[in-house]
């Protein structure tokens, strides 16, 4: 079955005409379709090395997309917000609906694929430049946390076990070093590359930060709710002709979690105008200007959500999640590259050596982020 035909089996207003790849993403395969009309959707093949339950991914959809559209049609429009749209499930036809239930998901072979409506009239960004994208940026996160802020945790099931929980990836990282001790294994030969002994030594000397917000979520500081899961900056789509958000995307990671692994994996995200693809090390930086206009847009939406712990651990979702990623770039890297899609054999290695970068730049302006958070929040 060609990749036409996997999209005439959902109900699309028009036939479908054309399928070309869309983005770039690390885990799912994307497709832009086109159909009679030129109306256009999103076709994806979920990973389901990554997603083991795909029919609680879209279970997890469905409740999000229902929730919100309650929420936005109870809201009183409001002259600073651009109209929010959701990004929704498209119903497999009467034909198909037999092959999986619910009707949102074709399994073809081993995929499982799934269409999405597209966002018209908007586009989204890689990096951020200036201060105006990144308040947008913020708003857009902060309007998606405060749609679903009072939707129950439990009734989203956890499809990404561990997902944003540090402590877990950070052991299964001791594992792998572990057992590159043992001599002439690969990952042995990957450690003793130079570089890969500067992120060794990057994280041993950081590990009182592993585990930090999840103590606080122990001792009841801070809580289980809702979050996005995948929040970086091309995930938000901004109107192509006023600059203003206007939805999230890429909603399949959305799961109960806490909603600092989404600021701060925001942040970390938008504030490296560099992008974490760089080869420049040297042009890796944590921009202030950038953070001040993305918390700034966030917390207009959002901060009435937030409880004064959860301002108390922002600086320490903004270090962490930098942290936490460059382990898992870095982990894959020593297993051989099985998570990430990568284009070389350093890829990976390469991506965790930017994250750890980033890391240092925030812990050397945390005296400036704290006060900055600080302002923010009163304000």
């Amino acid at each position: 079955m060609n990749l036409l035909e996997l999209a005439s089996g959902f109900a699309t207003e028009g036939t479908p005409q054309r399928v070309e790849p869309l983005g770039a993403g690390n885990v799912n395969a994307t497709y832009m379709v086109e159909v009679a009309g030129g109306r256009r959707y999103v076709l994806q093949r979920l990973n389901t090395a990554v997603f083991e339950r795909p029919d609680l991914v879209m279970a997890n959809l469905d409740t999000v997309v229902r929730h919100c559209r309650q929420r936005l049609d109870a809201d009183t429009p409001s002259a600073d917000r651009a109209p929010w749209q959701v990004p929704s499930p498209v119903p497999l036809r009467a034909a198909q609906v037999e092959l999986d239930a619910p009707c949102h998901l074709l399994r073809h072979g081993d995929g499982a694929w799934r269409m999405i409506t597209f966002i018209e009239g908007a586009h989204s960004l890689d990096c951020l430049q200036h201060s105006r994208e990144a308040q947008e940026v913020g708003r857009a996160l902060g309007r998606f946390h405060a749609l679903i802020h009072d939707l129950p945790a439990e009734q989203l099931a956890d499809t990404l076990e561990g997902f944003h929980v540090t402590p877990r990836y950070h052991a299964r990282y001791l594992e792998v070093l572990t057992a590159g001790a043992t001599g002439a294994s690969a990952v042995a030969q990957r450690l003793a590359d130079p570089q890969a002994q500067a992120c060794v030594a990057f994280m041993a000397a950081r590990q009182d930060l592993v585990p930090v917000l999840e103590q606080a979520r122990e001792v009841g500081h801070l809580q289980l709710r809702p979050i996005h899961g995948d929040p970086k900056v091309n995930n938000v789509m901004l109107c192509n002709a006023t600059g203003c958000a206007v939805a999230m995307v890429d909603l399949d990671t959305v799961k109960p979690g806490l909603l600092h692994y989404d600021i701060g994996d925001a942040l970390r995200s938008g504030c490296n105008p560099a992008g974490e693809e760089t080869t420049d090390l040297e042009a890796v930086s944590f921009d202030l200007d950038l953070a001040a206009a993305m918390l700034r847009g966030y917390l207009h939406e959002a901060g009435a959500v937030l409880t004064r712990h959860d301002i108390a651990h922002l600086y320490d979702a903004i270090r962490l999640l930098p942290f936490e990623l460059g382990m898992r770039f870095f982990c894959d890297h020593l297993e051989g590259d099985l998570y990430f899609k990568v284009s070389h054999s350093r890829h990976n290695l390469q991506r965790a050596l930017v994250q750890f970068r980033l890391a240092e730049s925030i812990e050397a302006q945390e005296p400036e982020l704290r006060e900055l958070i600080s302002v923010l929040s009163d304000s």
